[in-house]
């Protein structure tokens, strides 16, 4: 029998033994998704000039005065890039400087060209009208973004725009999956009604690629301890997740491998599923996550424990990365005493929830039909019906967005 360790002593030592990695300066063009490693600043005022908010004509203010579609206004029309003489106008577009001597812009609406080649403008406007004017965005020296951002799509159009061509990103971490089993088939192997098919391989592949990680390595092995020894001790890593061999079997020695080349720190979890997860840290000093070979148990090894880490690696929230709402049960959810269970469930629109059938019964098909999931803790056997729970939603689920907050850390 394994001597499980309780989930929150196992998040405590990824915690206390996981910090983000160095920082790399790369090109914002590709930074999206990257961490901020230092506040990025602004080197000039933006905009860095008066230019107009819209496309329109750029006038003085003061000159539209009692124009009226009864009594349209004659303004001559100047070259782009001319100072505005009196009653002068330009054409301009949105993000273009204003000219010299303009302090408004027209909207184009309100303004027409006449038979002289200029424009007669109808309705009179304000002074700084449809004008962004210098430094309205940032000052010179403001902060754009934080340290420990992470970079979405519309950072990076601000970042353009400010002109930064180059930012100072948490460093991604390195990640090698080592799959262990015999006769294991590739999902892009012939098919075979004997075929046993690879997995955990796949479904780790798309967490690492999710939380940020960068697939360094993913490698099939048998149950051989050499084989596990010389994958555990290659460097040029951050993490390796081993999945399999981690269990009470003649040939579970996945445990035993990593204290032999380094520190098995933890083997057995309080979890279901993924009882026989483990951690500790490879001789050249690259962390090791042990993960359960059945896909659920590896799964959920993975989104406590594994997946933590190199949240925590790459700067990023080290919290499960799924938004949390409350709802109530509408049927008695069971766990047992002693276990933080993971709980698939259904959410229904009179904002309840209820639980479907148990990875061990529908392996990861519970988790592809489930909407979220519930976290029962180990002191609890359970929530009657009727009680408040919090549901971590699954992706593509359409809840209320008032309702719906960041996912709390579970080891709270």
């Amino acid at each position: 029998m394994i001597d499980r360790t309780r989930v929150k002593a196992a998040l405590d030592w990824i915690d206390k033994n996981v910090a983000p990695l160095g920082v790399d300066f790369g090109s914002v063009i590709d930074a999206v998704g990257r961490v901020l490693a230092e506040p990025v600043d602004a080197t000039a005022d933006i905009p860095r000039f008066d230019r107009a908010a819209i496309d329109g004509i750029a006038v003085r203010a003061e000159e539209t005065v009692g124009a009226s579609a009864y009594n349209p206004l004659s303004f001559r029309l100047v070259p782009q890039g001319e100072a505005l003489p009196k009653l002068g106008a330009a054409r301009v577009d949105a993000g273009e400087p204003l000219p010299t001597g303009a302090d408004t812009v027209v909207p184009l609406e309100y303004a027409s060209l006449d038979a002289a080649g200029g424009y007669e403008i109808i309705e009179p406007v304000e002074a700084g009208g449809h004008v962004e004017h210098a430094g309205s965005h940032a000052a010179r020296d403001a902060i754009l973004l934080p340290a420990g951002r992470e970079l979405r799509p519309y950072d990076i159009g601000l970042l353009a725009l400010a002109g930064v061509s180059h930012v100072p990103v948490i460093r991604r971490p390195a990640v090698r999956i080592v799959v262990t089993g015999r006769g294991l088939s590739q999902s892009d192997a012939p098919s075979s009604s004997a075929a046993v098919y690879d997995t955990d391989g796949p479904l780790l592949r798309a967490l690492v690629q999710r939380d940020g990680g960068i697939l360094a390595d993913l490698c099939h092995i048998d149950r051989d301890r050499r084989k596990l020894h010389d994958a555990l001790t290659a460097p040029g890593l951050d993490i390796l997740l081993v999945a399999g061999a981690t269990g009470n079997g003649t040939d579970d020695f996945a445990g035993a491998v990593l204290a032999e080349v380094g520190e098995l720190a933890i083997h057995g979890v309080a979890l279901s599923p993924g009882e026989s997860a483990g951690m500790g840290r490879a001789g050249a000093g690259a962390l090791v996550f042990l993960l359960p070979g059945a896909p659920a148990a590896c799964l959920w090894a993975y989104e406590l424990f594994a997946g933590r880490a190199i949240r925590r690696l790459g700067g990023r929230n080290p919290a499960l990365p799924f938004r949390s709402t409350e709802m109530l049960t509408n049927r008695k959810i069971v766990s047992r005493i002693g276990v933080t269970e993971i709980c698939p469930v259904r959410c229904r629109d009179n904002r309840s929830v209820e639980p479907i059938a148990s990875f061990a019964e529908a392996g990861l098909m519970s988790a592809s039909r489930a909407d979220g999931f519930v976290i029962i803790p180990e002191g609890s056997e359970g929530f009657p019906e009727g009680a408040a729970v919090t549901v971590y939603l699954q992706q593509g689920f359409d809840a209320p967005s008032s309702l719906i907050s960041e996912g709390p850390d579970p080891k709270s």
